[in-house]
């Protein structure tokens, strides 16, 4: 099975009032961290979305092998996941979304995801609710090119009109950073919410019932 990554990393940061992309992180930048782990996920194609800090990320983080795609109106509500379709390889049976300002996301959560996702959808189900990583198989793509934002993904996996593999993740949600208080939280290792009240860019996670099973399908 061919897979291609899509790390979305064009979202803005009016919160932090400098691009979150280039924050440090553990002797890295935070978008060169999520990059490095969507590396070691081994897919077989790597997709990068960049926004309105394009020019400064691409000058500090190193892309080799990486497909970079700019999607300079995200900013404005577009979705970058519809121009990065573009970029994804013919033989792709799917993509893996991932947020780049959620670091800790692992690869063996997203081997787990992708060996058990038996339908259109897949979906991780950690202690606390769902979130990403994603699968979305290639007979999705026409729907996903009719994105409005990129928070939509989770309007398509709730729709009801597609069957959803939920995949068991160990913990809880790993914390997007979106503000500095999530920022100084998640660099000093403190617990905490997934998400802070001020929200940027991505979609929030989904509450879900006490976990029952290894994976359910709906």
């Amino acid at each position: 099975m061919f897979v291609t990554g899509l790390l979305l990393g064009a979202g803005s940061s009016p919160h932090l009032g400098t691009p979150w992309q280039l924050l440090a992180y553990r002797g890295d930048t935070l978008l060169g961290w999520t990059v490095q782990v969507a590396r070691e996920c081994g897919f077989d194609q790597l997709v990068v979305t960049l926004g309105s800090a394009s020019g400064q990320v691409r000058d500090r983080i190193d892309f080799d092998g990486v497909r970079v795609v700019d999607s300079p109106h995200f900013d404005t509500g577009s979705a970058s996941i519809v121009p990065a379709l573009d970029a994804v390889d013919r033989r792709a049976d799917g993509i893996v979304v991932l947020l780049g300002d959620q670091p800790g996301i692992t690869s063996a959560t997203v081997w787990s995801l992708v060996a058990e996702a038996a339908t259109p959808i897949g979906v991780c189900r950690y202690d606390d609710g769902e979130s990403q990583p994603c699968w979305f198989g290639r007979e999705l793509f026409g729907e996903l090119r009719g994105l409005r934002a990129d928070a939509d993904l989770w309007k398509v996996i709730g729709s009801g009109e597609h069957p959803v593999t939920r995949v068991d993740a160990f913990g809880n949600i790993p914390p997007r950073i979106s503000t500095w208080a999530t920022y100084q939280r998640v660099i000093s290792g403190a617990p905490g919410p997934a998400v802070e009240p001020a929200l940027g860019a991505y979609p929030d996670a989904l509450p879900t019932k006490p976990r029952r099973r290894r994976r359910t399908s709906t």
